[in-house]
């Protein structure tokens, strides 16, 4: 089995979720979807063995961009909307 490298399982890199802007947030958010699904599934052969069936599916891609909004509103949240 091969495994996601420890520095693959942090679920917040950096471990902040301060950003200057909102571009850093949404590659942040990116980034944190994509820890997420390697801390749910670490096995790198069983992962890139499921990505033909998600991959071409509409419906999943929605599902994966929609992950990746929630863990943009979550950031901008905390950014408070980069408004000062």
């Amino acid at each position: 089995m091969t495994r996601v490298p420890p520095e693959g399982l942090v679920l917040v890199p950096g471990g902040t979720l301060i950003t200057a802007t909102p571009e850093e947030g949404r590659a942040l958010a990116l980034t944190m979807a994509r820890h997420m699904i390697h801390n749910i599934q670490p096995d790198l052969d069983q992962l890139q063995a499921g990505r033909p069936k998600y991959s071409a599916n509409p419906d999943s891609l929605i599902a994966c961009s929609q992950v990746v909004a929630i863990e943009f509103q979550t950031i901008a949240a905390a950014n408070n909307y980069w408004r000062k």
